[in-house]
């Protein structure tokens, strides 16, 4: 028997409409695919609505794949792939495996040879540096920053110092209730003529992104406490 694939399918960043950031061809994957493992099961139902509006959900099989999965399970969650069928990979919001759950269950994939299919969709990662005109050549992806008693400010300047001496955009997140906090420490710890860009609600109805010195930030911060953002730092 032919196994199936495995799709990665990009969700909403925002409150985005389905033909603004989706090709034809992830709607058609989504309408074939039965069985779905997503990161929230309330976000996922929503997403796959969105995308089309006439899917009988109820007919639809999920289940959960997040940080706290017992990767013991994998093997199980992969059996109607080794029957035939195809499985599709849903994140909260953007990329499966990107910041996101997905990359373990991929990894057995790939020792199962087991075909996997990225489709096409936003990445607030990717959009935000193509948007930042910052170093597109050579940058890094660093997460959440440690938020444990001096260890922000210093993985900051870490981070700054790696920018000058590499020329390499360094990108991190924050957990959105966060956000005001670490600008207003960006502003404190790095040196006024760093680049720094802020780029929230990426593909959203208010979305923000702009890049000036730290130095010209200084009064003239956005107000997006609670927004999904991305930072990225260039020395």
């Amino acid at each position: 028997m032919q196994k199936g694939k495995i799709y990665l399918i990009p969700s909403f960043l925002g409150e985005s409409q389905a033909n603004h950031v989706f090709p034809d061809f992830n709607r058609e994957v989504i309408l074939a695919t039965n069985h779905f493992l997503v990161e929230n099961l309330r976000t996922a139902r929503r997403f796959l609505k969105a995308v089309e509006s006439s899917i009988n959900i109820d007919e639809l099989h999920f289940e959960i794949l997040d940080k706290n999965t017992d990767e013991q399970i994998f093997s199980k969650y992969l059996t109607p792939v080794e029957n035939g069928e195809n499985i599709g990979i849903i994140s909260e919001a953007g990329c499966p495996g990107i910041a996101d759950p997905g990359a373990n269950l991929v990894a057995l994939a790939h020792q199962k040879s087991i075909e996997v299919v990225p489709l096409i969709g936003p990445s607030s990662i990717l959009l935000a540096q193509m948007a930042s005109g910052m170093n597109g050549q050579s940058f890094a992806f660093n997460g959440y920053l440690p938020i444990k008693g001096n260890a922000t400010a210093n993985a900051l300047q870490q981070l700054e110092r790696r920018s000058a001496q590499e020329k390499q955009s360094q990108i991190f997140i924050e957990a959105p209730y966060r956000n005001m906090q670490i600008m207003e420490l960006m502003l404190k710890t790095l040196s006024p003529s760093t680049l720094l860009c802020i780029a929230a609600d990426i593909t959203g109805p208010q979305q923000f992104i702009k890049t000036k010195s730290v130095k010209a930030w200084k009064g003239q911060l956005p107000s997006i406490h609670k927004v999904p953002a991305i930072f990225i730092i260039m020395a």
